[in-house]
């Protein structure tokens, strides 16, 4: 019953995966792409978790905490990028 569970919500957050790409794929501004990219590690994230749980290895799970440590560590990067190009424009 969970197996049957967690793999429907694997085939959702899928779905849901897809639909934030379009999101992020058309979007005009950095920012609206960075949420839509951060929603996709999110759900990909929670895919990994549910995988672990389909497969009864939690191994996933570390490999789900260093994927969002990574993830984290991009969009400081990308927020950083944009704000010294910014500044460098003399905007605010």
């Amino acid at each position: 019953m969970i197996v049957a569970a967690s793999f429907a919500a694997v085939v959702f957050a899928s779905g849901l995966i897809f639909a934030s790409l379009a999101r992020a794929l058309t979007s005009p501004a950095v920012t609206s792409k960075l949420v839509a990219i951060n929603i996709i590690t999110t759900k990909v994230i929670i895919t990994i978790c549910l995988l672990s749980v389909i497969l009864d290895s939690w191994f996933y799970v570390d490999v789900a905490l260093v994927y969002a440590l990574c993830s984290y560590a991009g969009t400081v990067a990308i927020l950083k990028g944009q704000v010294c190009r910014r500044l460098d424009q003399g905007g605010e």
